[in-house]
């Protein structure tokens, strides 16, 4: 009994369900896995093609978070419109980042984005910190999360090693940030204007 369950457990990653995060690239900082944020599952089949070569910083433009339940209320609104109103396979982002210090799972390491165009969407990461970062900085704590959160991409091969942080609005159509999250992300050896 106990091998056939072992088994299955195996074979899910086969079956379409994917790992955690952090089982996939172990040692790297704790990410709320969807299942925890109360996501619903992604049809979105397209992985993306590693390691890539950039990561798209953004901000979700709506309000901000300051603690785990505000931060998933926010991400499974998100996430209903991205899907339901612009007909996306999952909420855009791989990964969401809240002023509570914490990474939230979006589509995850290995699965393409939508969070930029057809050009940009399958050479990067998408990264989002949640909250409207015109007027203001991310909190410490967010901005740590990202190191974090990069650092362990560019560990385990997921970023090459000369990956570059870029403003998503550089792609075109978006939504910009503006200049005081990207005034933060300057600080990062690893930003390009």
């Amino acid at each position: 009994m106990a091998l056939w369950l072992l088994l299955l457990l195996a074979a899910l990653p086969a079956l379409g369900q994917s790992p955690t995060p952090q089982n996939m690239l172990p040692g790297c900082p704790d990410i709320v896995p969807k299942s925890e944020w109360g996501g619903f599952s992604s049809q979105c089949l397209r992985p993306l093609n590693l390691p890539v070569d950039n990561v798209l910083v953004s901000h979700t433009a709506g309000n901000p978070c300051f603690s785990p339940s505000d931060c998933e209320h926010q991400i499974r609104t998100i996430q209903r419109e991205h899907v339901r109103v612009r007909r996306k396979c999952d909420i855009a982002y791989n990964f969401l980042i809240g002023e509570d210090g914490l990474i939230y799972e979006g589509r995850g390491w290995s699965t393409l984005g939508g969070h930029s165009d057809s050009t940009l969407n399958p050479i990067s990461l998408g990264i989002s910190f949640i909250g409207n970062f015109r007027n203001r900085s991310p909190d410490p704590r967010a901005l740590r999360a990202l190191q974090s959160l990069l650092s362990c991409g560019a560990k385990h091969g997921v970023l090459s090693s000369r990956y570059i942080i870029r403003r998503q609005w550089d792609a075109p159509d978006l939504d910009s940030p503006e200049e005081m999250l990207y005034r933060a992300l300057r600080t990062l050896p690893q930003y390009r204007e």
